[in-house]
């Protein structure tokens, strides 16, 4: 087998660059004859790509039984539903240190991540759809909050190299209508990332699987029930998402979250030109814009294995995006959707070696960020294959924090 060269992925060789000469005992050995991937959603394809395109396994086989989705991707893992946000900024709260300074890293990969995948990107519209975030309140006590939160973000000192004004900074009423002129004018507080913006989850699904196929990845359309008595490989990556727990004993819970997709109509008001986050009486919400149109979202229920779209979950959602984009009632209601989110107690993915199991590396419970840590997983994941320090800040996801018995 050729030896594994890290560098030929500029992503995993970014991520390897930033711990150069630390010491990690994770990886139980370098390469792998066969790497088997549980799960073929955005975390599994990412991961099967990078390890495929570093040769670091001689095979590599995403075990995934659902192919129901244009070119046989997946539309029931949370990958096909979510509004495909990188928003570490907006997303950052006090006391989840750890949760921002990964959500920061990924993102700073995220700019070469999309370069190595720019030829697999089907025709049509790039993957990224938004470049820029404004995150808004509407009312004095969401305001404060958002003041909080933010306060809290560029006071911060976990984030390697800083925070500058492009990742956030608070803007006037008078700049966001500026920016934003088809938003209704309830800000009582706003700031904007330029750092941030969204990318569209299927576009990027699409172009993941053309990536895995051009580098020789095959796909296995079986459910495995265990990963002793059904998977046969030298190491294997568990990025199942929520069916991670049943798998290796997790604590991974199933987290609904549902989503509406509107098309625009002719004569229509024209999308937001970024995303959009509002606090609106408490309630999260974002508006993503999409090629033709908006992806609404996002409720959050705490009722296990639940996928059915509520008549209440649709309202609220429709009536706070209306407050903040009065033009959205013109829209086509294309589409309503609910997936599962995959959380853990801390709101930390899980990732790397099990520590009872040195076969297994995990690559899962990334909660509502999954596509926003997507690059810095995958790199955990070679990193751990190759023997290579992983991530600094993928250290405080490492699965022994969670160590069975």
């Amino acid at each position: 087998m050729t030896a594994p060269d890290p560098t030929a992925d500029p992503v995993a060789a970014e991520a390897i660059r930033e711990t150069a000469g630390d010491a990690d005992t994770g990886a139980a050995r370098v390469g792998a004859r066969r790497v088997v991937v549980i799960g073929g959603s955005v975390i599994g394809l990412a991961c099967a790509w990078s390890i495929a395109r570093t040769r670091t396994a001689a095979e590599v086989v995403i075990y995934e039984p659902d192919d129901s989705g244009p070119g046989g991707v997946p539309t029931s893992g949370a990958g096909w539903v979510a509004g495909g946000m990188l928003a570490p900024f907006s997303e950052a709260w006090p006391g989840e240190e750890s949760v921002f300074a990964l959500g920061v890293a990924s993102l700073r990969l995220w700019p070469d991540f999309l370069e190595a995948l720019a030829p697999h990107t089907p025709p049509g519209p790039p993957i990224r759809s938004a470049t820029h975030t404004h995150m808004l309140a509407v009312d004095d006590a969401d305001a404060r909050d958002l003041d909080m939160a933010m306060s809290w973000a560029l006071g911060n000192d976990v984030v390697v190299g800083g925070i500058n004004d492009a990742d956030l900074r608070r803007v006037t009423r008078r700049e966001l209508r500026e920016a934003e002129p088809s938003l209704a004018r309830v800000a009582r507080a706003a700031y904007r990332m330029d750092s941030e913006g969204a990318v569209d989850n299927r576009i990027l699904l699409a172009a993941l699987t053309r990536a895995c196929r051009a580098e020789g990845v095959t796909w296995v359309r079986e459910e495995v029930a265990s990963l002793d008595d059904d998977v046969d490989a030298d190491r294997v990556v568990l990025a199942a998402g929520s069916g991670s727990a049943a798998l290796a004993g997790l604590p991974i819970r199933p987290v609904k979250g549902e989503v509406l997709r509107l098309r625009a109509r002719p004569g229509c008001e024209d999308p937001p030109r970024g995303v959009i986050r509002a606090f609106v009486r408490g309630r999260p919400l974002y508006l993503v814009p999409r090629d033709g149109g908006l992806v609404v979202g996002a409720t959050q229920y705490e009722h296990g294995d639940d996928r059915q779209v509520t008549v209440a979950g649709v309202r609220d959602l429709l009536a706070d995006a209306e407050m903040i984009f009065p033009g959205i009632g013109e829209y086509e209601l294309a589409e309503m959707i609910a997936g599962l989110r995959p959380m853990t107690p801390d709101n930390l993915p899980i990732l790397g070696v099990d520590p009872d199991d040195p076969r297994l590396i995990h690559a899962t419970g990334h909660g509502r960020n999954g596509i926003a840590l997507t690059p810095i997983t995958a790199a955990t994941v070679g990193a751990e294959l190759q023997g290579a320090p992983v991530p600094e800040a993928a250290r405080a996801a490492r699965a022994d924090r969670f160590r069975r018995g």
